[in-house]
Protein backbone atom coordinates (compact mmCIF):
# COMPACT_ATOMS: atom_id res chain seq x y z
CA UNK A 1 0.00 0.00 0.00
CA UNK A 2 1.29 3.34 -0.89
CA UNK A 3 -0.03 7.10 0.56
CA UNK A 4 -0.36 9.24 -2.16
CA UNK A 5 -0.89 12.99 -1.86
CA UNK A 6 -2.39 14.68 -4.23
CA UNK A 7 -3.73 18.08 -5.63
CA UNK A 8 -7.05 18.69 -7.29
CA UNK A 9 -7.50 22.29 -9.41
CA UNK A 10 -10.22 23.57 -11.47
CA UNK A 11 -10.86 26.93 -13.51
CA UNK A 12 -13.33 26.26 -15.56
CA UNK A 13 -17.09 26.25 -15.00
CA UNK A 14 -18.28 25.37 -11.14
CA UNK A 15 -14.91 24.66 -10.29
CA UNK A 16 -16.34 23.81 -6.97
CA UNK A 17 -18.53 21.25 -7.77
CA UNK A 18 -15.73 19.79 -10.46
CA UNK A 19 -13.63 19.03 -7.08
CA UNK A 20 -16.10 17.44 -5.62
CA UNK A 21 -16.65 15.10 -8.61
CA UNK A 22 -13.12 14.55 -8.85
CA UNK A 23 -13.24 13.56 -5.11
CA UNK A 24 -16.10 11.45 -5.22
CA UNK A 25 -14.11 9.31 -7.93
CA UNK A 26 -11.26 8.89 -6.24
CA UNK A 27 -13.47 8.20 -2.76
CA UNK A 28 -15.42 5.38 -4.97
CA UNK A 29 -12.21 3.91 -6.31
CA UNK A 30 -9.81 3.72 -3.05
CA UNK A 31 -12.66 3.20 -0.38
CA UNK A 32 -12.11 6.89 0.98
CA UNK A 33 -9.96 9.63 1.41
CA UNK A 34 -8.45 12.83 3.64
CA UNK A 35 -9.60 16.43 1.64
CA UNK A 36 -8.02 19.26 2.72
CA UNK A 37 -10.01 22.70 2.65
CA UNK A 38 -10.15 24.82 -0.86
CA UNK A 39 -8.31 27.19 -1.58
CA UNK A 40 -8.03 29.59 -4.27
CA UNK A 41 -5.14 30.53 -6.45
CA UNK A 42 -4.00 32.75 -9.77
CA UNK A 43 -2.91 30.36 -12.86
CA UNK A 44 0.41 29.41 -12.64
CA UNK A 45 3.02 29.57 -15.61
CA UNK A 46 -0.31 31.28 -17.84
CA UNK A 47 -2.97 34.01 -17.84
CA UNK A 48 -6.37 33.39 -17.88
CA UNK A 49 -9.08 35.70 -16.05
CA UNK A 50 -10.14 32.66 -14.34
CA UNK A 51 -8.63 31.38 -10.98
CA UNK A 52 -8.03 28.21 -9.79
CA UNK A 53 -10.13 26.80 -6.65
CA UNK A 54 -7.48 23.47 -5.44
CA UNK A 55 -7.91 21.27 -2.64
CA UNK A 56 -5.30 18.52 -1.52
CA UNK A 57 -6.63 14.56 -1.13
CA UNK A 58 -4.34 12.21 1.01
CA UNK A 59 -5.13 8.12 -0.32
CA UNK A 60 -4.20 4.60 0.23
CA UNK A 61 -4.46 2.30 -2.99
CA UNK A 62 -2.54 -0.41 -3.72
CA UNK A 63 -1.60 0.91 -7.23
CA UNK A 64 1.65 1.08 -8.44
CA UNK A 65 2.59 4.96 -9.19
CA UNK A 66 2.36 4.37 -13.05
CA UNK A 67 -0.90 2.65 -12.36
CA UNK A 68 -2.16 5.65 -10.36
CA UNK A 69 -1.44 8.36 -12.60
CA UNK A 70 -2.71 6.38 -15.22
CA UNK A 71 -5.93 6.07 -12.88
CA UNK A 72 -6.18 10.21 -12.73
CA UNK A 73 -6.13 10.89 -16.04
CA UNK A 74 -8.38 8.43 -16.82
CA UNK A 75 -10.67 9.98 -14.11
CA UNK A 76 -10.01 13.61 -15.48
CA UNK A 77 -10.69 12.40 -19.12
CA UNK A 78 -14.58 11.08 -17.35
CA UNK A 79 -14.97 14.19 -15.81
CA UNK A 80 -14.36 16.05 -19.27
CA UNK A 81 -11.02 17.43 -18.72
CA UNK A 82 -9.12 18.08 -21.59
CA UNK A 83 -5.69 18.45 -22.59
CA UNK A 84 -3.98 20.56 -20.20
CA UNK A 85 -1.49 22.29 -22.71
CA UNK A 86 -1.69 23.97 -25.53
CA UNK A 87 -0.68 22.96 -29.20
CA UNK A 88 2.74 24.99 -28.24
CA UNK A 89 3.22 23.29 -25.10
CA UNK A 90 2.02 25.74 -22.72
CA UNK A 91 -0.73 25.49 -19.95
CA UNK A 92 -4.18 26.36 -20.37
CA UNK A 93 -7.59 26.18 -18.34
CA UNK A 94 -8.76 22.98 -17.02
CA UNK A 95 -12.03 21.51 -16.05
CA UNK A 96 -10.17 19.17 -13.65
CA UNK A 97 -6.47 18.35 -13.29
CA UNK A 98 -4.96 15.86 -10.78
CA UNK A 99 -1.70 16.23 -9.67
CA UNK A 100 0.48 13.53 -7.25
CA UNK A 101 2.35 16.07 -5.07
CA UNK A 102 4.01 13.31 -3.20
CA UNK A 103 4.12 8.92 -2.84
CA UNK A 104 5.25 8.38 0.44
CA UNK A 105 8.77 8.81 0.59
CA UNK A 106 9.39 7.62 -2.72
CA UNK A 107 11.69 9.45 -5.52
CA UNK A 108 10.35 8.93 -8.73
CA UNK A 109 11.92 10.39 -11.85
CA UNK A 110 10.70 9.37 -14.98
CA UNK A 111 9.80 10.58 -18.00
CA UNK A 112 5.88 9.72 -17.41
CA UNK A 113 6.07 10.50 -13.76
CA UNK A 114 8.51 12.79 -11.11
CA UNK A 115 7.75 12.71 -7.34
CA UNK A 116 7.81 14.49 -5.25
CA UNK A 117 6.39 16.38 -8.01
CA UNK A 118 8.84 18.93 -8.50
CA UNK A 119 6.99 22.61 -8.08
CA UNK A 120 5.47 21.05 -5.06
CA UNK A 121 7.80 23.32 -2.28
CA UNK A 122 7.61 26.45 -4.67
CA UNK A 123 3.60 26.61 -5.37
CA UNK A 124 1.81 27.29 -2.09
CA UNK A 125 -1.60 26.03 -3.66
CA UNK A 126 0.93 22.63 -3.42
CA UNK A 127 2.66 22.93 0.00
CA UNK A 128 0.03 24.84 2.03
CA UNK A 129 -2.11 21.94 1.04
CA UNK A 130 -0.10 19.41 1.65
CA UNK A 131 0.59 21.21 4.82
CA UNK A 132 -3.09 20.53 5.90
CA UNK A 133 -2.45 16.48 5.19
CA UNK A 134 0.59 15.35 6.39
CA UNK A 135 2.38 18.64 8.44
CA UNK A 136 5.12 16.27 9.27
CA UNK A 137 6.42 15.33 5.54
CA UNK A 138 9.56 16.28 4.37
CA UNK A 139 11.21 16.22 1.22
CA UNK A 140 13.05 12.79 0.57
CA UNK A 141 15.97 13.73 -1.16
CA UNK A 142 16.75 17.50 0.76
CA UNK A 143 14.83 16.62 4.04
CA UNK A 144 13.42 20.48 3.59
CA UNK A 145 10.22 20.73 5.59
CA UNK A 146 7.12 22.25 4.15
CA UNK A 147 7.12 26.34 3.64
CA UNK A 148 4.64 27.60 6.25
CA UNK A 149 4.16 30.83 3.36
Amino acid sequence: MHTYYLNIGSNLGDARANLRRAIAALSAGTGGCAVTRTMESEPWGFDSPHRFVNVGVMLRSALEPLDMLQWLHDIERRLGSAAHRDAQGGYVDRLVDIDIMAIDNLVIDTPELTVPHRHLMDRDFFYLLMRQLNPDWTHPLTGASLPTK
